[in-house]
């Protein structure tokens, strides 16, 4: 994840940096949901059976917390069709690990939403557009609607809530009005997500952006983080699996702080880019690991394996852990600008090429803009 608003705050202001202290964990506790959105990447039903148990997730948590994770973020399928949700989540805070839950907020209920909101640190629900938008491609009429009152009923408790938006050629003529619904429900955090090809994301590969049009959304996107940061707006921004945006914001940070670009690039370098299998990992609901949840392999299965084995002792996680990945081939061989990014998402690469250390594909960045012109 790269957070612009925390870092424009932090440099700008001379702040501590915030730092992950520890690394964090996706889970997909459950393949089971309610919807059928057209870019998931579990291709997730109703019909769907949990293998794991409570007992073997509590035991992997433990092992999880010996191996260093601090952060454990709820994801499915829909994580609140699982039963033991909350048991699992409590199990985490006694134990000392941050959860998040990443949910469609179609079971947030005036009867269960404070208790959703004590039990998480913080709640992302996903709105894909307006109305038309995210009925259709959540594939489910009616589903904005509940959406939206998901949202606003967390919000309205006072915790941390956040709209998470993820760009196609379907969704981003909405993403100007993702901005508007936030700052008119003062929404306190917007997530935006590129698309990753992985799942359904990977049967409808038509649907991602072109170049053109991904460069230009990324350039609206930090045009409002340096506006909200500039007028005092509170409302965090947050973009995820393009970590080449880091140098685009680079270069506009540059234009209006030049005195303080040096400062920025080594917060930038100290945030490290794509941290699949290094600050992020993923279990699915049948139990595999893998470096991030789009990965087309996973390293181990913790029914099977203990977890701290898994995360030591993985050779592809030991080579996805090398800083700057300069291994990754294509344009990123001579990128001077490869240890911002570290060389973008696998997946991608894999999807089109077949090869986990090809150039991303995604990666929209000119000539001169992969030159560290300092």
């Amino acid at each position: 994840m790269f957070r612009l608003t925390n870092l424009i705050t932090s440099v700008v202001e001379n702040k501590p940096q915030r730092v992950l202290d520890g690394s964090i964990a996706i889970w997909n506790f459950t393949n089971r949901c309610n919807l059928s959105c057209m870019h998931c990447y579990s291709k997730s039903t109703l019909d769907e059976v949990d293998t794991l148990t409570t007992q073997q997730i509590k035991k992997t948590i433990l092992e999880m917390k010996t191996s260093g994770i601090k952060f454990i973020i709820f994801s499915g399928g829909e994580p609140l069709t699982r039963k033991d949700l909350f048991e699992i989540a409590d199990f985490c805070k006694n134990n000392g690990i941050i959860t998040y839950l990443s949910s469609n907020g179609l079971y947030f209920t005036k009867g269960n939403i404070q208790k959703i909101v004590d039990t998480f640190n913080y709640v992302g629900v996903s709105i894909d557009g307006n109305e038309e938008t995210h009925d259709h491609f959540r594939g489910l009429k009616g589903a904005f609607r509940e959406t939206l009152k998901a949202v606003l009923l967390a919000n309205a408790t006072g915790a941390k809530v956040g709209i998470r938006f993820t760009m196609t050629k379907e969704t981003i003529d909405s993403l100007e009005y993702i901005f508007e619904l936030a700052e008119k429900h003062n929404i306190p955090k917007i997530y935006i997500s590129h698309l990753v090809y992985s799942g359904r994301g990977l049967d409808n590969l038509e649907m991602d952006l072109t170049k053109e049009q991904r460069r230009k959304a990324v350039e609206f996107i930090l045009n409002k983080a340096f506006d909200y940061y500039e007028t005092g707006r509170d409302i965090e921004i947050v973009t995820g699996n393009m970590e080449m945006d880091a140098i685009l914001f680079l270069k506009k940070f540059a234009s209006k702080y030049p005195e303080l670009k040096e400062i920025m690039r080594k917060r930038l370098v100290s945030w490290g880019g794509n941290s699949a299998g290094r600050k992020l990992v993923n279990i699915n609901s049948e139990g595999d690991v893998k470096p991030d949840p789009f990965f087309p392999l996973s390293v181990g299965n913790i029914i099977e394996q203990d977890f701290g084995e898994i995360w030591k002792n993985s050779e592809l996680l030991n080579q996805l852990r090398i800083h700057p990945r300069t291994h990754v081939s294509g344009i990123c061989s001579d990128c001077e600008q490869i240890d911002i990014c570290n060389g973008g998402s696998r997946p991608r690469a894999h999807a089109i090429t077949g090869d986990l250390w090809s150039e991303d594909p995604s990666c929209y960045l000119t000539k001169q803009e992969r030159k560290n012109n300092d």
